[in-house]
């Protein structure tokens, strides 16, 4: 699985994070960690959103994750 972290967003405490396997594209947020001074933890935030891929990955697996469909066209 490739997994691509994007920037934090101290708002909403997250990370955007994009989890590809085969042809399956999955994106979510990711709690970011903090350090015990209140900082960003990105090397933490990074094992967090490998925590999270893991999981991810089953579900794959699974197929409870997978591509959308594409939409039927409309007839004209």
């Amino acid at each position: 699985m490739k997994i691509t972290i994007g920037d934090h967003d101290p708002t909403t405490r997250t990370v955007a994070a994009t989890f590809t396997s085969g042809d399956v594209v999955h994106e979510r947020s990711v709690n970011a960690c903090y350090d015990a001074s209140g900082d960003y933890d990105a090397i933490a935030t990074a094992e967090r959103v490998e925590e999270v891929g893991r999981g991810v990955a089953v579900k794959i697996g699974l197929g409870v994750i997978a591509n959308a469909p594409d939409p039927e066209p409309n007839p004209a």
